[in-house]
């Protein structure tokens, strides 16, 4: 059997004495950074741009979100395979960062509700391509012992970004309008291309030989052999209830527009708590990480999913006060900051470097196929049954996946693969 090539590391010290942060895995995380504060800047205004500019409904909103979660998990699958090649993973990425960008800006250009639903897919689909490269480049740059810290610090750097996203997106809506800082949302994400390829770099000179005879297309039984599919189940059942955080926003804005607040007011004010929500699920990303480093991920997802559960009931709820709402998007973000890690952890523990990026690319299908679901399902039993129907679906699915994830073996989730 060929053995895989070594990745080497810096310094004098045996493997395990070496820091996990390297400058490659940081560049990961300003990369996430960047890349979500731009596109978290269109995802605040959206719900405006839509309900209000262009007299879209909630259900309207569910299905764009959908669609584009959806054809983010089928560009993840297919852009998998590709990303278990290690010499392909920087141009990958780099590429889905560049398109996610430039696509985003655009949907300031956007007249119609179909020409949105277009941008906002390109701009998806852009990004579930470049996610299994990046994600597979992290894991080949941390050591296995650093899982959780190193795809913790990823995630809190695109947290922390989705916190810059809104406050940048309330301050160009006041300078510019909807349509103005729709267009500067192009920016960041630039920068992001810049720090992935850095981090590519990095990966690269850490091969000693470049691997051949790679596949084209995703090994399922090769993956199921793993035992990926087994661990999956509960996570599928957590995505069938994980709602587009769009939602979240205009649900926030709904309640929040009461007499004595114009519709503008409500939506600064709902993008500032979803801010908090950002906020609180970058620092959970990195106290998680150490925390699924020492216990393993299956009890991080568990109290991730019952924060979300939790969450859902509050939104259920007509409050007409920013407090109940901030603590419904808190809830949320410690949730996310939870899951996005543990779910990142599980699959770069259970696949080999081999098929990683298959791994990645399957987790990501079933992550925007649940989104597809549960955005459409939660926008449409809105729509027809009223919020509390909508988001007591989401909050009992949330909580049925903490139950699953809690009959899992928690030995699958304690030995990492070497590299």
């Amino acid at each position: 059997m060929k053995r895989e090539p070594v990745r080497t590391t810096t310094g004098s010290g045996p493997p395990e004495a070496e820091t996990w942060l390297s400058p490659g895995v940081g560049s990961v995380g300003a990369a996430s950074f960047c890349s979500d504060a731009g596109h978290e800047i269109t995802t605040a205004i959206l719900p405006t741009l839509l309900t209000s500019t262009l007299h879209a409904t909630p259900g309207v909103l569910g299905v764009v979100e959908g669609v584009s979660d959806a054809l983010t998990g089928l560009a993840k699958l297919a852009g998998g395979p590709l990303a278990d090649v290690p010499e392909r993973r920087a141009r990958l990425a780099t590429g889905g960062y560049l398109g996610t960008a430039l696509a985003t800006g655009a949907i300031g250009l956007a007249a119609t509700v179909w020409q949105v639903g277009v941008l906002r897919a390109l701009a998806w689909a852009s990004r579930g391509l470049r996610s299994p490269a990046r994600d597979a480049l992290l894991a080949s740059l941390a050591p296995p012992r650093a899982y959780g810290r190193a795809f913790g610090l990823e995630r809190a750097g695109d947290n922390l970004g989705a916190v810059a996203g809104p406050l940048l997106a309330a301050l160009l809506v006041s300078l510019l309008g909807v349509r103005g800082a729709l267009y500067c949302a192009a920016l960041p994400g630039l920068l992001a291309a810049v720090a992935i390829t850095v981090a590519g770099r990095e990966a690269h000179r850490a091969l000693s030989a470049p691997r051949a005879g790679a596949r084209t297309r995703v090994d399922l039984r090769r993956l199921r052999r793993t035992g990926l599919f087994r661990v999956l189940v509960p996570v599928a059942l957590f995505e069938l209830g994980n709602v587009a955080v769009t939602l979240l926003i205009l649900r926030a804005t709904q309640l929040l527009h009461q007499p004595g607040r114009s519709l503008a007011a409500a939506t600064s004010l709902a993008v500032l708590v979803y801010a908090a929500h950002n906020a609180f699920a970058a620092l959970v990303s990195l106290a998680g990480g150490r925390w699924i480093d020492r216990g393993g991920p299956r009890s991080a997802f568990v109290v991730g999913a019952l924060a979300y559960t939790a969450a859902y009931a509050l939104f259920a709820v007509p409050w007409h006060g920013w407090p109940p709402l901030l603590l419904a998007f808190v809830l949320a973000g410690t949730g996310i900051g939870l899951i996005e890690t543990a779910e990142s952890t599980i699959v770069a523990r259970t696949v080999g470097d081999e098929s990683r990026g298959s791994g990645f690319g399957l987790l990501g299908l079933v992550q925007s196929l649940g989104a597809l679901a549960s955005s459409a399902a939660v926008g449409l039993l809105w729509s027809r049954q009223g919020a509390a129907a909508g988001f007591g679906y989401a909050a009992l699915l949330t909580g049925a996946s903490a139950t699953v994830m809690w009959g899992v073996n928690r030995a699958r989730f304690r030995a990492a693969p070497t590299v």
